[in-house]
């Protein structure tokens, strides 16, 4: 139990309040002017105690420096090498240089609130999401660590991310890009099967049934600092896409002669990269297209994952098989996602339900005309037979409110 002494100092009488922590260790806090006020802190500490939510001051005062190096490492080891540059960068240029020598417990709401729309001032909404979600998740290890008994930056609104455009080819111009390429089946495969760069130049020969017509994506090869990594799909999810009959023959060439575990596309041994954005052989592709079709769009390989899933909707397959294909999450991420390509199921669901009302109802023998005029005498019937229930024009020259009404 803790208890409460006196002691003299030079502005007078003051108080201190010794007691044990859930650990054992004895500890004490000073400095109380009133007795009361020492009362209502040993309170406070003996009903955290028995809850179980004692906060050591000592571990409260941490930096975020001191946390979030260790929450780095932490993330570091679950994440994607790809996403883990992207934090270690967003720590280092957001993070850190604002926060890093804050003790936990000086932190407020409304300094995030304002660190929040400075950022916003300047970078993407996606650059803010990141840097707040890593101070707030630091936060968060510092409320289990029993370091704080709230997060105080949880809640802050965050930037709305705006949805970006997307581009979609047709068949004819798939054909005139694949055929101003330097890898030809290789645009026929990213626009026919909806796999992401690193999927389809991960992909290795054993990874094809040409019976079934399937590709099996198990690998995924990023470049992250200027060296290719190879580790698992987006997700960790393996899953197998379907392939078109058209392009088995181009599949069979991109294979022929190598085994089981070299790559289909590329030498067979090392892993194609992605092709520069300013002067890579896509670019020069989509530039010889654009010169055949004025109309042929600026695409960058990932808009023919793009291209993909328009194509497969188009022909008529359903959410569930393109969510798969394209290896989202759920079949609400395909709708989200790819929402503007379902535009039209809006006009064809309105049609089949004309369609149906029309088929439901008996045939009758007047036309359309006749049809509208005996509503409009139905009509007319029932206004005569109730015309004593509808209220005629004000007439003026009564009391109270200055009008009265006729029946």
């Amino acid at each position: 139990m803790a208890s409460i002494t006196y002691y003299q100092t030079a502005d007078g009488r003051r108080y201190r309040v010794r007691y044990r922590k859930p650990d054992g260790l004895q500890t004490d806090k000073s400095g109380f002017k009133t007795r009361r006020d020492a009362e209502q802190f040993r309170a406070r500490v003996e009903v955290a105690i028995t809850r179980g939510e004692y906060i050591d001051p000592k571990d409260a005062r941490v930096t975020i420096a001191e946390l979030g190096e260790r929450w780095l490492a932490n993330r570091m080891r679950v994440v994607k090498p790809s996403y883990a540059r992207t934090l270690q960068s967003a720590w280092e240029i957001q993070v850190r240089p604002v926060w890093g020598d804050r003790a936990i417990t000086k932190i407020l709401y409304s300094e995030a609130e304002d660190w929040v729309s400075e950022l916003s001032a300047t970078r993407s909404a996606t650059t803010v999401a990141r840097a707040y979600g890593i101070l707030a998740g630091i936060l968060d290890t510092a409320v289990r660590d029993r370091r704080l008994s709230s997060n105080p930056i949880r809640g802050v609104k965050l930037p709305r991310k705006k949805k970006k455009s997307h581009v979609y080819l047709t068949h004819r111009q798939v054909d005139v890009l694949a055929g101003t390429s330097l890898y030809p089946t290789l645009v026929y495969f990213l626009a026919y099967t909806g796999m992401r760069w690193g999927e389809a130049t991960g992909l290795r020969v054993k990874h094809l049934n040409f019976t079934r017509r399937r590709a099996f994506v198990e690998e995924n090869a990023v470049t992250v600092g200027g060296s290719i990594i190879v580790g698992t799909p987006k997700d960790h999810e393996k899953r197998s896409v379907p392939f078109p009959r058209f392009l088995a023959a181009d599949l069979r060439k991109a294979a022929a002669g190598k085994n089981d575990d070299e790559l289909v596309f590329g030498d067979g041994t090392d892993h194609m990269r992605t092709p520069s954005s300013q002067d890579g052989w896509f670019v020069a592709a989509v530039k010889r297209a654009r010169k055949v079709d004025p109309s042929f769009k600026k695409v960058t390989p990932h808009d023919l994952r793009h291209t993909a899933a328009s194509l497969a909707i188009s022909s008529g397959a359903n959410v569930k098989a393109v969510q798969h294909m394209l290896g989202h999450a759920s079949a609400a991420m395909t709708l989200d996602t790819y929402s503007d390509l379902f535009e039209d199921d809006l006009d064809a669901v309105a049609e089949a339900l004309d369609r149906a009302r029309t088929e439901a109802q008996p045939l009758k023998p007047t036309g359309l005309a006749n049809g509208a005029v005996a509503r409009t005498r139905r009509a007319q019937k029932l206004r005569e037979e109730n015309k004593r229930y509808y209220v005629a024009a004000p007439v003026t020259g009564a009391t109270g409110s200055g009008r009265t009404f006729e029946r």
